[in-house]
C-alpha cells in the first residue's frame, strides 16, 4: 500500500518489505556495520503482445511505471485507450494493454540510447512533439520553492533510509502531492507520468521536482508531460537549458538552502521570500544532490 501523510497524495515507504535489503560490511576504520541498501529488479514491460523494454527497478508502482514510460516514449498518445495493466510479480512482467494496436513497432526503430540511467531512451519523434509545444504560462513564487524543498528534504524516504536512489516529486505550489522513487531518475519520472495519466491530473498549474540532472530527456519528458516548472537540486546540461527556452520552461537548477539558480523561465518568477529568511538544507538532505 503507499506510504500516504497529510501532505502528500503519495509519499515514499521507506519500510516497505522489499525495498532495501540488510547486508554487513566493514567501514573506513575497520569497524563492521550492518546498513539497508536498496534493492533493484528486472521489470518487463509489454504493450498488448510486444514486449518493448526490460528495466531496473526498485519495484514498487509496476503499473504507473509501465503507463508512465510508454506515455513519455509518445509510444501511447491521448487517442490510445488503456483498457488494463496486468502486472505478474513472480515473473517481473507488466502488460499494458489498448483497444487497438498502437504503431510501437515504427518508433521502437528510431530507439536511441541517451545520458540517462537505468530506462535512458528517446524516441526520434519526441523532438517532433516539441515543435510547436506551447506551456502553460505559470508564476511560481520563490516561498513556495523554498517551502517545497524544505518538505521534500524531510520526508522520510529511501534516500535517506539507503541512498542510491533518484527521487521525482509532483507538486502544486508549495505543497508535494506525489513523491516517487526509484534507482534511476527517468523512473521515478515514469512513475509520477503514470499516476497523472491514471487520475487524469492536470499538468498546467504543476511543478515537477527531481533530485536528478536537468538534461535534455528530464526537459523533454517534463514539457511533453504539459508540466511548465522543472526544479531540481541538480545542475543544468547546455542542450537541457537550450530546449526549455525553447519551449518556455521555467527550469530551475541547484536549489541548495537559501540559493537556486533559473536558467530559463525567469519571468515567471515571484520573488515574494526573503533568502536570508531561508534555514540552510539539513545535513542529512545535502547528500541528495550527489545521487
Amino acid at each position: 500500500m503507499p506510504n500516504r501523510d497529510s501532505a502528500y497524495l503519495i509519499a515514499p515507504s521507506p519500510a516497505r518489505d522489499g525495498l532495501t535489503r540488510g547486508v554487513t560490511g566493514v567501514d573506513h576504520q575497520g569497524e563492521t556495520q550492518d546498513i539497508r541498501v536498496v534493492e533493484e529488479r528486472p521489470l518487463t514491460i509489454f504493450l498488448n503482445s510486444r514486449e518493448i523494454v526490460t528495466a531496473m527497478t526498485i519495484g514498487d508502482y509496476p503499473d504507473y511505471l509501465a503507463l508512465g514510460f510508454l506515455r513519455n516514449q509518445a509510444m501511447l498518445t491521448d487517442a490510445d485507450e488503456v483498457t488494463g495493466i496486468e502486472y505478474d510479480e513472480e515473473l517481473g512482467v507488466v502488460v499494458v494493454r489498448t483497444t487497438v494496436e498502437t504503431d510501437h513497432e515504427e518508433k521502437l526503430a528510431k530507439k536511441t540510447r541517451t545520458s540517462g540511467c537505468a530506462v535512458g531512451t528517446v524516441f526520434g519523434d519526441m523532438m517532433e512533439e516539441l515543435e510547436g509545444l506551447t506551456l502553460p504560462d505559470a508564476q511560481v513564487k520563490t516561498s513556495d520553492l523554498y517551502a517545497l524543498a524544505a518538505t521534500i528534504n524531510t520526508t522520510p524516504s529511501l534516500y535517506l533510509e539507503a541512498g542510491a536512489i533518484h527521487g521525482t516529486v509532483l507538486s502544486q505550489g508549495a505543497r508535494p502531492l506525489v513523491y516517487m522513487e526509484d534507482v534511476g531518475r527517468h523512473n521515478a519520472v515514469d512513475k509520477v507520468a503514470g499516476w497523472m495519466q491514471a487520475e487524469g491530473a492536470s499538468a498546467a498549474d504543476k511543478t515537477l521536482y527531481t533530485t536528478g540532472r536537468l538534461t535534455s530527456e528530464m526537459v523533454m519528458k517534463c514539457a511533453l508531460m504539459g508540466i511548465p516548472v522543472l526544479a531540481s537540486r541538480s545542475g543544468f546540461t547546455a542542450w537541457g537549458v537550450e530546449l526549455a527556452q525553447q519551449v518556455g520552461l521555467t527550469l530551475i537548477g541547484r536549489m541548495r538552502g537559501q540559493r537556486f539558480m533559473c536558467l530559463s523561465g525567469a519571468d515567471r518568477l515571484v520573488w515574494d521570500a526573503d533568502p536570508s529568511a531561508v534555514a540552510d538544507d539539513p545535513k542529512r538532505a545535502r547528500r541528495k544532490s550527489a545521487t
